[in-house]
């Protein structure tokens, strides 16, 4: 069959690596974007009545606080993979990663594998998409990022009980080796910050790497940040002369924040 380079990337992120964000951006300027000058004010936040912009440029200064605590907490992560069908033939393929992300001690990070379970045989797992799934999180629209992408303001839904304001992403550009986000975000109305995201990477290449439509479920930890707890994905993904029936989920949980270990010695008394 054709060859595809596992898609973990549309799950983690779409190709927009959270660690991209601590590299300069050469081709953008480093203040956000305001776009939605001369629209439409959209509905009002907290009782104010907030322009398109000023949503855009409060919920990209807390996606910047967010990934600079993400940075600071370990968690669980559980990957799995399933090939439903290829050419209309029932599969039961699938693989299963557990992972920890822990401190190690000198304070850096470190995903551990704790154990692997079942095989792919239709489709291809690189060490490429090992990196991937370890390095990259789920579309985080950072103030550093925002200059990439054009938004445009869609309207208000409802994500569970939270009243969102959605807004329309697209990248500028997507020249380059990496991968962009095209699809919408959710913005809680209240904390203005991202909730959900629908979407999948681009540009996505025929016969080669292929990428389905992504949700990521945030929840709010720690009564402060809205981190990422559920990712899912699945589609009939068409290579060169096969199509693959691909569903995908990842889950994070017992997100704590980490705290150093300091050790007080005293001087013997003379």
């Amino acid at each position: 069959m054709g060859y595809w380079k596992f898609p973990f990337a549309l799950l983690l992120l779409a190709g927009i690596s959270w660690a991209q964000n601590q590299e300069s951006t050469k081709s953008a300027s480093s203040s956000p974007q305001t776009p939605g000058q001369g629209q439409p004010r959209a509905e009002a936040a907290q009782g104010r009545d907030l322009s398109e912009a000023e949503i855009i440029r409060q919920f990209s200064a807390k996606e910047t606080a967010a990934y600079e605590a993400w940075m600071q907490y370990t968690y669980h992560q559980i990957a799995e993979v399933r090939v439903n069908s290829v050419n209309g033939v029932p599969s039961r393929e699938s693989m299963t990663t557990i992972s920890d992300i822990v401190f190690k001690d000198d304070g850096t990070r470190e995903v551990q594998v704790k154990r692997r379970a079942g095989n792919l045989h239709s489709v291809i797992y690189t060490m490429n998409d090992e990196q991937v799934i370890n390095d990259l999180q789920p579309f985080a629209l950072t103030e550093k990022e925002l200059p990439l992408y054009d938004l445009s303001y869609v309207g208000k839904e409802k994500v569970d009980e939270l009243n969102c304001y959605v807004f329309s992403v697209t990248p500028k550009s997507t020249k380059g080796k990496r991968l962009f986000f095209q699809g919408r975000i959710y913005v809680d109305d209240r904390d203005l910050q991202i909730v959900r995201t629908v979407g999948k990477p681009v540009p996505q290449k025929k016969g080669g790497e292929q990428f389905p439509e992504f949700e990521t479920i945030r929840q709010m930890i720690d009564k402060e940040y809205w981190f990422p707890v559920w990712t899912h994905a699945e589609s009939r993904l068409r290579f060169d002369s096969d199509t693959v029936h691909i569903e995908e989920t990842i889950t994070y949980s017992d997100y704590k924040r980490f705290a150093s270990k300091t050790t007080i010695q005293f001087e013997p008394i003379q």
